[in-house]
């Protein structure tokens, strides 16, 4: 007889990423099962796992098997404050009751999600060129023309198809800097694009074609860094590249199906979406080609629901998923089962302990990653090895760069 995976204990832990957190969420039955799920307080979401321990004491005595009624419960309790880091601490709860569930039963999640579809997921090298500037984490570092290059070889070289770069600068030497006035790298809160800006992004993601090659598909995430016009700005600037998607944050869906309709490129959107009412006005809109679903923030069981009415809309969806393994793990379980998947996103460049405080890292290969079949979401945090790394409180939110001091 399955266990009754009634919840005993509610913890969270953290380690250090070196340039930032990880975060996870621990959760121990009675009879000793222990479900994980990974969030996250760096992408603009600090507080989320205060939020998490103050909801955890409506957890206790109850049975992970019925993880949609603690789940109603969590949002009828918080629905004033409905969405943002509440709606992300509800989704890591939904997760890690998830996990419990299918090792309660002794079965990979996917099983639990309806049964997986496909054996591998195509992945993305998501960050191409932007994780290696941070040099001091990311070896071999990136300061210039000649390691874009590099970067862009080694993405065809490993046997990946598709990789995802952002915006950047150039000077006269062919140093490189990254661009993104959207959080605050510049502080400029216009978020203007500027005509260097335009021909320093054309020029890049034509030294990344020359590189990567013709049969390596390319695509841009153009994230909060813009407004409507610089957007239409950019997209003419680059109509004529070959790009497999450009993405796009607005919280507008009427501007960007506009956006969309002027773009000879597919458009992706959505990835800081909460919940499926959010979703709806971007599809009925037909704002988009792709959404991007992040299932740690909405929870894996309600990202299903999403992927469903995007279906209904004829509509693609893609993981949005820049964490640690169990976060690709659960990625990796929700892009297994759902019909209309498209792609999944992934970083290969990683920092030098993350095989270290993961039980088990995604197997992949030609760049596909292989769906686990272990029970629950098939790989759990090592926790004497999350103690080796502690958590650092100055890391908590990004470092951005300082804004300028107005005088008085």
């Amino acid at each position: 007889m399955p266990s009754k995976a009634i919840v005993s204990e509610v913890s969270t832990l953290s380690c250090s990423n070196s340039w930032r957190n990880y975060y996870f969420l621990k959760i121990v039955t009675e009879d000793g099962i222990v479900g994980w799920s990974e969030f996250d307080e760096n992408f603009g979401s600090p507080g989320v796992g205060h939020i998490i321990r103050e909801l955890s004491h409506r957890l206790i005595g109850q049975s992970a098997h019925f993880h949609e009624h603690i789940r109603e419960d969590l949002r009828n309790v918080t629905r004033p404050g409905s969405g943002g880091v509440v709606g992300q601490a509800i989704g890591a709860i939904e997760n890690a009751l998830l996990d419990v569930k299918a090792k309660a039963l002794d079965v990979p999640c996917h099983v639990l999600l309806g049964g997986k579809m496909r054996d591998k997921i195509r992945v993305y090298w998501s960050h191409c060129v932007s994780y290696r500037t941070r040099t001091e984490h990311f070896p071999p570092g990136i300061r210039d023309e000649s390691g874009v290059r590099q970067i862009a070889r080694e993405v065809r070289e490993k046997g990946f198809s598709a990789l995802k770069t952002n915006i950047f600068h150039y000077d006269e030497a062919g140093r490189i800097e990254g661009w993104s006035p959207g959080f605050s790298r510049p502080h400029e809160p216009g978020r203007n694009v500027e005509r260097r800006t335009r021909k320093d992004l054309r020029k890049h993601l034509q030294i990344m074609r020359e590189e990567a090659g013709p049969d390596i598909d390319i695509l841009l995430d153009l994230n909060f860094n813009g407004k409507t016009e610089g957007y239409l700005s950019f997209l003419r600037e680059i109509e004529d590249l070959d790009l497999f998607w450009v993405e796009i944050d607005t919280l507008d869906p009427r501007a960007l199906a506009y956006i969309r309709s002027k773009s000879r490129h597919p458009i992706s959107s959505c990835e800081t979406l909460i919940g499926l009412q959010q979703f709806l006005p971007f599809f009925r809109e037909q704002a988009i080609d792709v959404a991007i679903i992040d299932t740690p923030w909405n929870g894996v069981w309600q990202s299903l629901k999403i992927a469903a009415a995007a279906e209904a809309h004829e509509i693609n969806v893609a993981s949005h998923n820049f964490y640690g393994h169990l976060c690709t793990m659960m990625n990796a379980h929700f892009s297994a089962v759902v019909p209309n998947l498209r792609i999944m996103e992934t970083d290969i460049d990683r920092i030098a302990w993350d095989g270290e405080i993961f039980t088990h890292e995604p197997e992949i290969k030609d760049g596909y990653l292989i769906v686990p079949d272990r029970p629950g979401w098939g790989t759990e945090p090592v926790e004497a090895a999350l103690a080796k790394y502690p958590p650092s409180p100055m890391i908590d939110m990004p470092k951005r760069t300082p804004i300028p001091r107005l005088a008085i």
